[in-house]
């Protein structure tokens, strides 16, 4: 055998290596993949998270009440009979929770139209002190069910002003 047929037998039968290349980008396209939807699983969680908007009841506010301090928040309760004060600068009510424990709300500006009193109510404000159980108010939403205009309907007004 001559030196070039065994220099071309050489070349023939020697082992290729693998190339690393189709490896790599699948390895890369798994990562980006893998970001992307850790990208959008954080989008969704803080998106969700933000978008709801939870209240304390008058119990649970009582109760935390020191953790709470100052900070803004909802607090919901049945608005008690009989407290319900209207003054120069807005309304003093107090309101309850399931145990009949009482916060006196300071609400600014005027209450809604269904505002009265046994009803249940949501006020968005913050105790005055975080030992106080003056709860500041700048809000009141009126908490009623879907069947509240057929039980009383005389009490609501559509957009154009007609009582259903």
């Amino acid at each position: 055998m001559t030196t070039e047929t065994q220099h071309e037998r050489s070349a023939v039968t020697a082992p290729v290596a693998p190339s690393r290349a189709p490896v790599r980008a699948r390895g890369r396209l798994v990562m980006v993949c893998v970001l992307l939807a850790a990208a959008v699983g954080l989008l969704l969680y803080k998106g969700l998270l933000s978008s709801l908007d939870y209240f304390d009841t008058v119990d649970q506010a009582l109760d935390h009440r020191a953790q709470l301090g100052t900070s803004s928040f909802r607090l919901e309760g049945v608005v008690d009979a009989h407290t319900i004060r209207a003054s120069s600068t807005g309304t003093w009510f107090s309101i309850s929770g399931a145990d009949g424990r009482r916060v006196q709300v300071r609400n600014a500006g005027s209450p809604p139209l269904l505002f009265q009193p046994n009803i249940p109510v949501v006020v968005v404000g913050h105790f005055a002190t975080s030992t106080s159980d003056v709860f500041v108010s700048d809000q009141i939403m009126v908490k009623h069910s879907s069947t509240y205009i057929a039980a009383h309907p005389g009490r609501v007004r559509g957009p154009n002003g007609k009582v259903h």
